[in-house]
């Protein structure tokens, strides 16, 4: 009878333990530190911006905005992912990249976006897009944030209210970037 009890105690107790895992699986993934080792990677806490009511729907509609303004949505998809890069978002670096890939960009220019400047894949304007991303990202790097030559090759491409665009996608991704970043929000969960 106590053998019983015993097995029973244990088999409740690795199902429950079960459960639990497979509800932490979906907050906690594997990283691989530089000596190879594998290190859990879990979430601080869900994601802020879906967590508080009423946070999503104004941030969608900026979003919706920036896309009927004219920019490309190939130059919008690299703005951020160039920007998630810089802010080691790996949340954003990977959604951004699959979203891509999904609206047919080519492997070979989401490789060497990080890269752009010695990259022969980008076109004029979205050089002048990503010149402007790395500078608004960077915003302290330099005592002339955004200097005159990289907005004025801006303005060369683009008009007054797609620059209005690339700037406030600019800042969303960094907005966006910030949250996951400090929140730990894991890459690869859902987009």
């Amino acid at each position: 009878m106590q053998s019983t009890q015993s097995t029973q105690s244990t088999q409740s107790t690795q199902s429950t333990q079960s459960t639990q895992d497979a509800q932490g699986a979906q907050d906690t993934k594997t990283a691989q530190d530089p000596q190879g080792s594998q290190t859990p990677v879990q979430a601080r806490i869900s994601n802020p911006a879906l967590l508080l009511p009423g946070v999503m729907e104004p941030v969608l509609a900026v979003l919706k905005s920036v896309k009927k303004a004219g920019v490309p949505q190939t130059t919008l998809d690299l703005v951020h992912l160039r920007a998630s890069q810089i802010n080691g978002c790996s949340y954003c670096v990977h959604g951004g990249t699959l979203q891509a890939q999904k609206a047919g960009e080519r492997d070979e220019r989401l490789h060497t976006v990080a890269a752009w400047a010695d990259a022969p894949f980008f076109t004029p304007a979205e050089r002048a897009a990503l010149a402007l991303t790395e500078a608004v990202t960077r915003l302290s790097d330099r005592t002339d944030p955004v200097p005159d030559a990289v907005w004025n090759e801006a303005v060369a491409h683009y008009d007054e209210r797609q620059l209005a665009a690339l700037v406030l996608m600019i800042g969303m991704t960094n907005f966006f970037n910030r949250v996951n970043v400090s929140t730990r929000q894991i890459a690869g969960a859902a987009w």
